[in-house]
C-alpha cells in the first residue's frame, strides 16, 4: 500500500465524492496537502538531483480527473487501456516508466470513476458484437492505491455485468484483500508480474517477494478469478535456466493443482534514452545494458530499442514455453517478445 509523503489535489477533483473523501482521509492522517491548477503543474516536490527527485516523486500522490474519453490502444495485452491510475510506487531499476513519467514520477489517481466506466461502455458498444478487452495496468500498478480509491473493485464489478467485455490487470503487489469478495463473474483476469528471485531482490526495490506474490495469487485463484503470470523482464543472468526453473517450481508448489493459467513472457530490452535515465537514478546498477551484446530493433511506436539477439530469443521461447506447460497442462502462452 502506498504511504504518500504529500498529496496534491487538482481543482475539479473536489467536485467528486471520492475526491472529497480522499481529502478527509489524508488530512486525518496528517499528510501534507497541496493544491495545483493542473497535473502538468505539480510544483514543490522536493529533491535536487535525479536520484532525490525520482524517489520523492515516487512518494507523491496526485488526485485528479480523467478528462479524455478516448482510451489508448494496448497491444498485445488488450484492445484498450482502462485509465484508473497512472504511475507506480515500485522502484524497479529497469522500468520503462522511468523514461515516460518525468524526473519526478508521481502517482496519479482519477476520482471520476463513474465517467470513466461510462466511456468504457461506449468503447464496448463501438466494437459490438465483438468482445473488447481492457487492460488496467498499462501505465501503472493500480493495487498500491486501491485501499484509497476502490477503483479496481468498481471496475471488476462493472465488467462482471458485461456480456461483451473482459478486464485484466497485472501487479507486483500483494494487498488484494479488497477485491477478493467482489462479484467478478469470471470476467476479470488477475495477473502477477513475477521473476527469478535474484532479479526481484537485486532490481525490484520496494516490491513484495516472489513468495508473497505467489501467496496472493493463490488467494486470487481461490476466489475464482482467472489467473495469469507475466514473467518480465526475462534476463540472461548467470545460471538463468536454473533460477527460472526454480521460479516455475515455486509457482507449481504454491498453486498445487494449477488449472487454467495464462503466461506472458517479455525479455529485457532498453532504449538509449532509458539507459541514460536509469544510470542517472541508479548509477551503480548491475543491469546489463551493453549495446554490443544486443540487436537494435524498431518497436511498434517507432522508436528503437536494444533487444537480445535472435538465437537468445529462440532459446528463451523454447525454455519458457516448455516450463509453462510443465506447470499446468492447461497453460496458455499468450506471447513471447
Amino acid at each position: 500500500m502506498l504511504h504518500p509523503r504529500r498529496v496534491y489535489f487538482e481543482p475539479r477533483a473536489l467536485d467528486y465524492p471520492l475526491g472529497q473523501r480522499l481529502l478527509e482521509v489524508f488530512r486525518g492522517a496528517n499528510v501534507p496537502i497541496h493544491f495545483t491548477s493542473s497535473h502538468n503543474r505539480v510544483t514543490g516536490i522536493p529533491g535536487k538531483g535525479p536520484q532525490k527527485a525520482f524517489f520523492e516523486g515516487k512518494h507523491t500522490l496526485v488526485v485528479g480527473v480523467r478528462k479524455t474519453p478516448k482510451f489508448q490502444t494496448c497491444r498485445p495485452s488488450a484492445h484498450y487501456q482502462l485509465p484508473l491510475v497512472t504511475g507506480c510506487p515500485g522502484l524497479c531499476e529497469y522500468c520503462y516508466l522511468t523514461t515516460t513519467m518525468g524526473k519526478k514520477p508521481y502517482i496519479r489517481v482519477y476520482v471520476n470513476i463513474d465517467e470513466i466506466l461510462e466511456w468504457t461502455q461506449e468503447h464496448i458498444a463501438a466494437r459490438a458484437p465483438e468482445e473488447t478487452v481492457f487492460e488496467g495496468a498499462a501505465t501503472s500498478d493500480p493495487v498500491p492505491v486501491e485501499p484509497y480509491t476502490g477503483s479496481l473493485a468498481r471496475a471488476i464489478e462493472f465488467f462482471g455485468r458485461q456480456s461483451r467485455a473482459r478486464f485484466r490487470f497485472v501487479t507486483k503487489f500483494d494487498d488484494l484483500d479488497s477485491i477478493i469478495s467482489v462479484r467478478h463473474e469470471g470476467k476479470t483476469e488477475v495477473r502477477f508480474s513475477i521473476n527469478a528471485a535474484p532479479i526481484i531482490a537485486q532490481f525490484e526495490h520496494g516490491t513484495p517477494s516472489l513468495e508473497k506474490r505467489l501467496d496472493a495469487a493463490r488467494r486470487v485463484r481461490e476466489a475464482g478469478y482467472p489467473l495469469g503470470f507475466l514473467v518480465a523482464p526475462i534476463m540472461r543472468i548467470e545460471d538463468w535456466k536454473s533460477e527460472y526453473s526454480r521460479m516455475f517450481r515455486e509457482v507449481q508448489r504454491v498453486l498445487g493443482d494449477t488449472g487454467p493459467l495464462s503466461f506472458e513472457f517479455i525479455t529485457h530490452r532498453f532504449t538509449q534514452r532509458a539507459k541514460s535515465q536509469i544510470l542517472s537514478v541508479f548509477p551503480q546498477t548491475a543491469l546489463d545494458m551493453d549495446e554490443t551484446r544486443r540487436r537494435f530493433k524498431y518497436g511498434q511506436f517507432g522508436y528503437g530499442k536494444y533487444v537480445y539477439p535472435p538465437d537468445t530469443m529462440d532459446e528463451f521461447q523454447d525454455f519458457f514455453t516448455t516450463q509453462a506447460h510443465q506447470v499446468s497442462d492447461q497453460a496458455r502462452v499468450l506471447y513471447n517478445v
